[in-house]
């Protein structure tokens, strides 16, 4: 127990030590920002660097929002610790996202943009026009072992009958549910922020994607400990 503990501790510093570097970068101007959150100009609308803040926002939004319910629906601290580590963070980071959009003066949603489709865009961040992947795309698609599935927005995403299992789930059965939706949920954020860091043009933001990187990758190790401690496993 004691190793789950220092394990989720980890992660969660993690985050913390490279969200305050992407920060730190924001507000310094390194690496060539301006100190306004954008490089030589603000990104386009249909950026990577846009299409990531909004997508991510909504992606960081869903695992907080996991990880209040299974803090109702179960005493072990273990998870619950977990659980406040990760909504803890994630909604941090979806604060600088959010923040950066403002900054640039763009919008947080746009009525006419698939989920996603800022991936594989190629753009060098400041584009006007997506040509990544369409939402019919996404479906199925499989990214990095996260799979957009029939019903949820984007890769890793649970859907609104899984949100409400987990609504419902009780003591052990809520612990594995969660641990297998946030499995998949950071499989899926993973990819996302990878492709942030291969194609964001805005230094801070790719320092934080691969932030977030770091530290799930951290969460999906201790994730899978804790189901196998729980007799279970993450879902194929």
């Amino acid at each position: 127990m004691s190793r789950t503990y220092w394990a989720a501790g980890a992660a969660v510093v993690v985050a913390a030590l490279f969200a305050v570097g992407a920060t730190v970068a924001t507000a310094n101007g390194g690496d060539g920002d301006d100190g306004s959150g954008s490089s030589s100009r603000a990104p386009g609308l249909y950026s990577a660097d846009a299409g990531f803040a909004r997508d991510m926002a909504v992606h960081h939004q869903q695992a907080v929002e996991m990880s209040f319910i299974v803090r109702d629906r179960t005493q072990d601290e273990a998870v619950r610790s977990l659980a406040y580590d990760i909504a803890n963070t994630q909604a941090n980071q979806r604060g600088m996202l959010l923040g950066w959009l403002d900054l640039w003066g763009l919008p947080k949603v746009v009525a006419d943009e698939p989920p996603m489709s800022w991936m594989g865009s190629g753009g060098d961040g400041h584009g006007t026009s997506g040509q990544g992947m369409s939402g019919q795309d996404m479906a199925g698609h499989d990214m990095g072992g996260a799979t957009t599935k029939p019903g949820a927005l984007m890769p890793g995403m649970a859907t609104k009958e899984e949100m409400d299992r987990l609504r419902t789930a009780q003591g052990r059965d809520a612990e594995v549910l969660y641990l297998q939706l946030m499995t998949d949920h950071h499989k899926g954020g993973v990819a996302m922020a990878q492709g942030c860091a291969t194609q964001c043009a805005t230094p801070a933001e790719r320092k934080l994607a691969e932030g977030m990187v770091a530290a799930q990758r951290s969460e999906l190790t201790l994730m899978a400990d804790m189901l196998k401690q729980r007799g279970a496993a993450p879902r194929a």
